[in-house]
């Protein structure tokens, strides 16, 4: 497996000790074939649901809709 590049990818997992949908943003090895490599420290007692190309911006999880705390007049 032959190292290529970084990659910015965002990581959408479940935390094995919670059940809330979490995501991290990471640069992550890239080998040849195109797959990113995730280091097992960060793999461990985490459950990932999927990898995104890029910095993703969460808006909508579950069904919970994120907004605003600033009050609109």
């Amino acid at each position: 497996m032959n190292i290529v590049c970084l990659k910015q990818v965002t990581v959408i997992f479940y935390d094995n000790s919670s059940l809330e949908l979490m995501y991290d943003t990471l640069q992550l090895e890239q080998s040849r074939d195109g797959r990113v490599i995730i280091p097992d420290a960060f793999k461990r007692n985490k459950s990932i649901v999927t990898i995104i190309e890029g910095k993703a911006k969460i808006i909508n999880s579950m069904g919970d809709r994120i907004t605003s705390q600033i009050k609109v007049a």
